[in-house]
């Protein structure tokens, strides 16, 4: 059976859509964290490097992944809004954004955290940590842009110009360490295989789960809220059931 994708790019079909879906996204986010934390600080082992001041990768390594990503997811909404025009897009750029922005402050501070023993300082100019906190910039931003736009469908176009333009930063952070003589070393984890302990390949890769669940969860809340105030004025917004009234009524 064809799935409607088109009938989904609809705001008042999308909005039943995701509510659907955020109490599955939250259920396995917080199985998930419970699962990957409990791997990650109990049954892994302790490194013979590092020491335990290793297992902040199990928080700091999901959340430099998916500020990343949500970049990229973002852009992909981006460039759909600017071809097809559709309303959509731009709620869902709007919506990723503060937790795309939640990701890449968290994966800067757990870093700084985490660089003082093994670096000896909280920070440094290094290429990754640098276009790490350009990505941050970005997201502020794209939200400061936002802001200073009343018009939603004009702030649409200007945010997704922005996210567009700004993608490029997300394959220099990536590529950076290969690119730039830095402190980071090279990814432990590639497409070719991992150098990681499996238990600890395993608590991380489960806690980056965790991390997409939790996006999707408060991302499809989130834009939820962007589409009732946005088509407030729509009949079908007018005829939802109101919170705390019988249905339909």
């Amino acid at each position: 059976m064809a799935i409607p994708w088109f009938k989904y790019a609809s705001p008042a079909s999308f909005y039943g859509l995701a509510g659907r879906m955020v109490p599955w996204f939250t259920a396995l986010a917080i199985a998930s964290a419970l699962v990957g934390l409990w791997i990650g600080l109990v049954a892994a082992p302790t490194d013979f490097q590092q020491g335990d001041s290793y297992r902040i990768i199990y928080i700091h390594v999901p959340a430099a992944w998916m500020g990343m990503f949500v970049y990229l997811v973002m852009a992909g909404w981006a460039a759909a809004g600017l071809v097809f025009n559709t309303r959509l897009s731009g709620m869902m750029v709007q919506a990723l954004a503060p937790t795309g922005a939640l990701f890449t402050f968290i994966a800067l501070w757990t870093g700084a955290l985490w660089g003082r023993p093994t670096w000896g300082a909280y920070w440094v100019w290094d290429a990754r940590l640098t276009s790490t906190l350009i990505l941050l910039f970005l997201y502020l931003g794209y939200l400061a842009l936002r802001a200073s736009i009343d018009d939603a469908r004009r702030a649409d176009r200007a945010g997704a110009v922005l996210v567009l333009v700004g993608a490029i930063n997300v394959p220099i952070i990536y590529f950076s360490v290969r690119w730039w003589n830095t402190l980071h070393q090279g990814a432990s984890v590639n497409l070719q295989g991992s150098s990681m302990a499996t238990v600890m390949l395993t608590g991380m890769l489960v806690m980056a789960f965790a991390a997409w669940m939790y996006t999707l969860a408060v991302s499809l809340a989130r834009v939820r809220a962007i589409i009732i105030e946005r088509e407030r004025h729509a009949a079908w917004v007018a005829a939802l059931p109101r919170e705390g009234s019988p249905a339909g009524g």
